[in-house]
């Protein structure tokens, strides 16, 4: 005989005690729109307030910096009875001159778009050269104990020489202006990619190495698959402090040997007395190489995920 048991009416919170878990979690999933909003809210809001956060504080600290800077600019032009142009007047010159940054009246008469493009051209050549002579070199005295014995001394006694001691050398030399500024942008930059390259060489661990002998690979088989994977963030390193450096020089250099160029425009305009856009190519210089180093850092960023990737 089958007996039947009966329960007292039961609430809402006591209906699913001995409901399957399955059949709970069912229930759950099918919540009402609204039950699921309210849950979700908290979780969104915080979500926006960090984001918001994280916005400002990216925001708020460069703008303060500029404005400090703008602010102590109109100070010093106050105080030295506008010899100094004020930050609105210079502004204003900076409209004009970029308003047709390409014009040429002849050629020592040419838009500021032109004389960066000729140093850019300069800086591109010397650092180029430097790349393909600095990194091998860099390998090499790393790779190789005799080597570095030998190049270790002269790199010491020739890299503390300011580069402008080399822009004589290259006129003697070269016989012209374009090729000397050249040639000190390669002087100049070359001595970063050696050392950085060949410490990186040099940092390689020995593991790796004792792996290569015993299976008895080829030189270039080392160099490709062991040596330049682990030496890329060294030589990346090495190439981003070349840069800003041949930055740096070129426009010394430009000033020193004429021609086209931003450092002959700063030189230019000084002889003609306008300071308000020597102050402009003030900021074109920093803002070009800042634009250089940021370039660089993705690059360098791009190639040190690909190589970790793989």
């Amino acid at each position: 005989m089958v007996s039947a048991v009966f329960h007292s009416p039961l609430d809402a919170s006591d209906a699913t005690a001995d409901v399957p878990i399955v059949v709970r979690n069912f229930m759950k999933s099918i919540a009402s729109p609204s039950d699921k909003q309210g849950a979700t809210a908290p979780n969104v809001s915080q979500k926006a307030a960090y984001d918001w956060r994280g916005l400002w504080l990216a925001v708020l600290p460069p703008l303060m910096g500029l404005g400090l800077l703008v602010g102590l600019w109109a100070l010093v032009s106050i105080s030295t009875a506008s010899s100094i142009p004020s930050p609105i007047d210079t502004f204003k010159q900076a409209v004009v001159i970029f308003s047709d940054p390409f014009y040429r009246n002849g050629p020592n008469d040419q838009g500021v778009g032109w004389n960066i493009l000729a140093s850019l051209e300069r800086v591109a050549i010397g650092f180029g050269l430097a790349a393909v002579v600095g990194i091998p070199v860099g390998f090499a005295v790393g790779r190789f104990e005799f080597l570095s014995r030998m190049f270790n001394p002269l790199i010491s006694l020739l890299r503390p020489v300011s580069p402008l001691a080399w822009l004589p050398i290259g006129l003697l030399v070269f016989k012209g202006a374009n090729p000397a500024a050249i040639w000190t942008i390669f002087i100049c930059s070359i001595w970063p990619m050696i050392i950085n390259t060949a410490v990186g060489v040099q940092r390689v661990p020995q593991d790796y190495m004792n792996v290569a002998r015993v299976l008895n690979l080829s030189e270039w088989k080392i160099v490709t698959k062991i040596l330049f994977p682990s030496v890329l963030p060294y030589m990346l390193t090495g190439v981003r402090l070349a840069v800003g450096t041949a930055w740096l020089v070129i426009v010394a250099a430009e000033m020193l040997t004429g021609g086209v160029g931003i450092g002959f425009w700063v030189w230019d305009e000084w002889n003609n007395l306008n300071v308000k856009n020597i102050i402009i190519a003030i900021f074109v210089i920093g803002i070009v190489g800042l634009i250089l180093e940021y370039a660089l850092v993705k690059i360098a960023t791009a190639f040190t995920f690909e190589e970790v990737k793989s």
